[in-house]
């Protein structure tokens, strides 16, 4: 059993350039506003007004407003492929069971989404009409799972499933897909499941060690820092 609960965080690469300060702004700007409204209903007038800065800084970094989404996305896919590796690092879960790890992980992914839900909804929009967005979602997709299985697999003799590396992979894209549909498009589901993120990550947590024939998950997930 683990000595203590892990505590997960975004990571944010550091960014030591000068020169990285004024599009630094800008980025931040930008995903607290597609958060709140999404992209298509956010103006780059409104953007800047938040950064501090100009419309003539904007297009010297941007050709347009695609542009800002992918340095939206080359950011977002830096910070999300540091926070993976920090977080499900073998070290990081030494001693602990995959009764003690899936719940912890589960809740940390949901507070993910939700936090950033504004900017992910519009990288899944975005996929469907530029491939290359797409192939550089299953990218990140891919290098989570990955590093997810990899701690699950090394804990092998608690999954009574008879295929464990299918069974890991299997239920990790159920519950990315659980999670897309939700909480990044949730309000269109919302008369047909009602559900917390605390009430979410619970019932993901069940269900996933179920399917992985995983025993003694006995509450709700405990809550990451």
């Amino acid at each position: 059993m683990m000595a203590s609960k892990p505590e997960l965080e975004w990571v944010r690469p550091p960014r030591q350039a000068r020169s990285q300060e004024t599009l630094d702004r800008i980025l931040d700007a930008a995903e607290i506003l597609v958060t709140e409204k999404g992209f298509e209903d956010t103006p780059v007038a409104e953007i800047v007004q938040r950064a501090g800065s100009s419309v003539g800084a904007f297009y010297a970094r941007f050709h347009d407003k695609d542009g800002l989404l992918h340095a939206l996305y080359e950011r977002y896919y830096e910070e999300a492929v540091a926070t993976a590796d920090a977080a499900l690092a073998p070290a990081r879960w030494e001693g602990a069971r995959v009764a003690e790890l899936i719940p912890v992980v589960l809740r940390f992914l949901v507070s993910i989404f939700r936090d950033r839900r504004g900017l992910m909804r519009a990288f899944v929009v975005r996929n469907h009409t530029h491939p290359e967005f797409q192939a550089r979602q299953q990218r990140l997709s891919h290098h989570v799972i990955a590093r997810l299985c990899a701690l699950l697999l090394a804990r092998r003799g608690e999954l009574a499933h008879p295929d464990p590396e299918r069974a890991t992979r299997f239920a990790l894209m159920l519950v990315f897909s659980a999670l897309e549909s939700l909480i990044l498009f949730g309000e269109m589901r919302s008369s047909l499941l009602s559900l917390t993120d605390d009430d979410l990550a619970t019932e993901l947590a069940r269900s996933t060690l179920a399917y992985l024939g995983v025993a003694n998950f006995d509450g709700p997930a405990a809550p990451a820092a």
